[in-house]
């Protein structure tokens, strides 16, 4: 199965493209010799109609998978062309096959992304804007017996589908552009990643309808995709642990030329309006339309209730073949109006039902209890047991998550267990068929050596590590000192962390710019070689020109973000030896700095510990001086938030950067703090905007903004 090509036909929309085939025939014959107006004013023919059937009939789709075919022709030869001055094919057999497809997207209407007939303009965004849905968007209920399903259907027919393993999103089109994506969030408010969907490999980003379409799908990135990512990371534990977590960070990408190179596909599975068109009651012809739009639509089979057994057991034995991650099956009612009419639950629509996999259950012999810490000084225990197959992999380990599961299981070493992957993916702990309950609780940390405690938090008991200079507890610290906003180092991953920590390299900040003294020990380590080592080695120089902002972020002081960074640089005209020096009192003056924010400042410096550790940093680094801004302080002691999209800057941090030169703060949430809400869309049901309207605060557009400026003169 793949996410480039999967069109289907049953046998039923076989014949009627046969027949629509002998129509079409009759059409372009009396068109050459011009008696197709006189037939259809005779009524001989009814051109509307037979241009409908042949859509539903496969006649779009045809075109639309030639369209596919070119699309994967054409890129290669002009990037070969362009970027690698050499030629895959001649200049004259590119053209007629570039027109052909333009030829194509005008008689269907359809034009997908990546077609070679678009340019493509990357776009990188500040923060990706939540937006409630109209209709909460409900989990499925589930079950694991095949008997529940065809009881469930009854004598209605219905439509078995994968349950692909992605992330949902919900699309909307109006005059045949895309012109939202939102992700499925938390049912009730959800990302809109527009941006990032427009660059998805089969998405439509036009089709023939016109009228207000609006379907769900799930977004998704194929095993083999998948694996060809990940052999490109060479650093084995930086690597993705499965699709969906790679196909999640993708689609919620701030920078979309991200998202493009991930090759994220789309499959439909819910067609929420079009109005207009006529479905026949049938979600079937809604799928089948869908695909005639340009739509990837996910594989289904109609059944009945007699039927169920075998479809499931089809769809079970390709689970391993399929291309698409999976974690079950679907079944939805095919009449729509019964479906509707049966309503929902608290939690659950009632016209669709999921399958999941039955697990596969395997008994043996537990070895023993590994404790494993954590960066936040949690240490987890770990059940090691004697090998055993399970859904077509070899396992022997699986977490147990905390002591109150482990004190449940009564598990003690040399017991007889039983363990299975949840959703055919995570090794669990079934049942504990000894029940010994002989494992002890380490009393020391298993990384330092440390005193360990138990603590409870409501019903679950866990195990700490106490050690405030554990060596797991360091990762967190280095982890936020490394990450984008602050030093923003590539290549320097948690995982890549503990094992430069684990084998000594580091051991305060300024070791990050001293890995050249391991050179021979980090390119024979495992996921490294000599280019990742020179990479990283060029991303630490790269780092060492930063700005005070950035370092003072990166230090973890507690409660001190990015904007409070700078809003103490701009107070203190970017005087470190002055900040750090500062009394409460002289804290508490910058804006957005309270008593708790300069105790935290306060405690930090107090440190001798972490004044060497600065000092040492400071000596590795050039720190940029950022021009003080010679604007008027117009917004002085005010707070912004921004949300939704920006016409009139380049994107929000662009806007965000205005009002800081203008002596104010931009941060992401609405509060009582909070002075005004910037929102285009000012009348909008966002969270953000009741939030505002609850508080009182002033929700204003972007020229509103611009007009407290005085103007539009510097908005681009």
């Amino acid at each position: 199965m793949s996410c480039r090509v999967s069109w289907r036909k049953t046998a039923g929309s076989e014949n009627a493209g046969r027949a629509v085939l002998k129509d079409w025939a009759i059409v372009k014959a009396q068109s050459e010799h011009g008696s197709l107006d006189k037939a259809a004013g005779s009524g001989e023919i009814r051109l509307q109609e037979i241009a409908g059937v042949w859509k539903m009939a496969g006649y779009n789709e045809e075109k639309i998978k030639r369209m596919k075919d070119l699309t994967a022709i054409l890129l290669p030869a002009a990037r070969a062309y362009y970027q690698e001055s050499r030629e895959l094919m001649s200049n004259r057999e590119y053209d007629q096959l570039y027109d052909e497809l333009l030829k194509l997207e005008e008689d269907t209407g359809v034009v997908l992304a990546g077609s070679p007939t678009q340019q493509v303009g990357y776009e990188v965004l500040s923060e990706l804007p939540k937006e409630a849905h109209e209709t909460p968007m409900l989990s499925l209920d589930k079950t694991k017996e095949v008997e529940t399903l065809q009881e469930w259907l009854g004598e209605q027919e219905g439509l078995l589908s994968w349950k692909l393993d992605g992330l949902t999103i919900v699309l909307t089109y109006e005059g045949g552009k895309l012109i939202k994506a939102v992700t499925r969030g938390n049912g009730e408010i959800g990302e809109v990643i527009t941006n990032n969907a427009r660059v998805f490999a089969n998405m439509p980003l036009q089709i023939a309808y016109e009228g207000q379409l609006i379907l769900r799908g799930e977004a998704v990135i194929s095993y083999s995709e998948f694996e060809k990512i990940n052999q490109e990371i060479e650093d084995v534990d930086a690597r993705y642990k499965n699709p969906r977590n790679l196909c999640s960070g993708s689609v919620r990408q701030l920078n979309n030329e991200i998202t493009a190179q991930r090759n994220v596909c789309f499959e439909a599975f819910m067609l929420v309006k079009a109005d207009g068109i006529d479905f026949k009651n049938s979600r079937r012809e809604q799928f089948e339309w869908l695909r005639s739009q340009g739509f990837d639509v996910v594989e289904y089979q109609s059944v009945t209730s007699m039927t169920l057994p075998q479809a499931v057991a089809a769809f079970s034995e390709k689970v391993q073949s399929c291309d698409l991650p999976s974690d079950g099956l679907v079944l939805l009612m095919d009449d729509i109006a019964y479906g509707e009419s049966l309503g929902r639950t608290a939690k659950f629509p009632r016209n669709s039902i999921a399958f999941k996999w039955a697990d596969e259950i395997r008994e043996t012999r537990l070895k023993e209890i590994e404790w494993s810490a954590s960066r936040t000084g949690l240490i987890n225990p770990v059940a090691i047991f004697d090998p055993v197959e399970l859904e077509g992999t070899t396992v022997s380990r699986a977490s147990v998550h905390n002591i109150s599961i482990m004190e449940a299981l009564r598990l003690g070493e040399g017991d007889t267990i039983t363990v299975y992957k949840a959703n055919m993916i995570i090794p669990q702990i079934a049942e504990n068929l000894t029940g010994s309950g002989t494992v002890k609780i380490p009393d020391s940390c298993p990384v330092c050596g440390g005193q360990t405690e138990i603590r409870q938090v409501n019903d679950v008991r866990s195990l700490y590590c106490t050690n405030p200079d554990c060596q797991a507890k360091k990762i967190k610290s280095f982890t936020l000192l490394v990450s984008r906003d602050a030093l923003n180092i590539e290549g320097l991953s948690e995982a890549t962390l503990e094992k430069f920590i684990a084998a000594g390299f580091i051991h305060e900040y300024a070791d990050i710019f001293h890995l050249d003294r391991h050179q021979e020990t980090i390119i024979q380590m495992e996921g490294f070689g000599q280019k990742s080592y020179d990479n990283l080695i060029a991303a630490t120089e790269t780092a060492s020109h930063t700005t005070l902002p950035r370092l003072i972020y990166g230090l973890g002081i507690t409660g001190i973000g990015l904007a409070n960074a700078k809003m103490l640089c701009r107070t203190f005209h970017s005087d470190f030896s002055a900040m750090r020096k500062a009394q409460k009192e002289e804290l508490t003056e910058v804006d957005g700095i309270g008593e708790v924010l300069a105790e935290g400042w306060n405690r930090y410096f107090s440190s001798e510990k972490n004044n060497r550790q600065v000092d040492d940093l400071l000596a590795e680094l050039t720190i940029e001086q950022e021009p003080e801004s010679q604007e008027e302080e117009v917004f002085a002691g005010k707070v912004f938030v921004i949300t939704g999209s920006v016409e009139h800057f380049a994107n929000r941090k662009a806007l965000q950067a205005e009002i800081e030169k203008r002596g104010g703060k931009a941060t992401s949430s609405v509060t009582a703090k909070t002075n005004y809400l910037i929102n285009n869309d000012v009348t909008s049901n966002s969270s953000k905007n009741k939030k505002a309207k609850e508080l009182g605060i002033p929700i204003i557009s972007e020229l509103d903004f611009l007009s407290m400026l005085g103007g539009d003169d510097n908005a681009d």
